[in-house]
This record gives structure tokens, sequence and C-alpha cells, in this order.
């Protein structure tokens, strides 16, 4: 399962309702992929279409849909969003992660 701060199930709603998605009835879809400084990289992006395969969540009144295959990289992870002067962003905090990049957008186990 994958948790919703507060701060990103604003900004979530904000974004989605901005690129024309309800989030009443849409969701996120998080992903892994190959890639990144650390080897395996986050993907994040709006959908309404859902998969057999998908594992589905809602936390904080946000529906999430993750792939069967990212699904075991992401156990436990919170989406938090961060708006600090370094960059504003989506922010993962995964305990699986025993290395991440510099930039928080890069992992590996």
């Amino acid at each position: 399962m994958i948790k919703v701060s507060e701060t990103a199930k604003k900004k979530v709603i904000e974004l989605m309702s901005e690129d024309g998605f309800d989030c009443a009835t849409d969701f996120i879809r998080v992903g892994v992929k190959s890639g990144g400084c650390s080897g395996l990289s986050y993907d994040l992006k709006f959908d309404k279409s859902q998969r057999d395969e998908d594992k589905v969540f809602e936390d904080n009144g946000v529906k999430i849909v993750i792939d069967k295959k990212s699904f075991l990289y992401l156990i436990g992870t919170t989406l938090e969003y961060s708006g600090g002067l370094n960059g504003a962003g989506f922010v993962f905090n995964n305990p699986n992660a025993n290395r991440t990049c510099g930039c928080g957008e890069s992992f590996s186990l």
C-alpha cells in the first residue's frame, strides 16, 4: 500500500483538476522503471484506465494504481509533496530503498 500525505493530496487534487482529471473517479498511476543514477526511478502520472493486473489502493481520499511488478518495490511508500527552495515536486519516501540519489528521483534496493 502507498500512503498519501496531506500536502501531496492537496497538490494531487489541484494538478488533476488543471489537467482535466477528476479526483473522485480518476487516479494516480505510480510505477518503477529502470533508469536514473541509482538504477531505478519512479514514474507518476494521472490516468483513467485501469488494467486487470493493477493493484488499486486509496489513501487520504486519493486513488492510486500500481502495476503488479512495481508493487513489490513500493510497499510501504509514502507519497509526499515538497515545495521547498531546492525545487517543488512529489517525493517518494520508500522504506525499501537502500540507496537514493541526491534528487530523490531514483533508488536501488
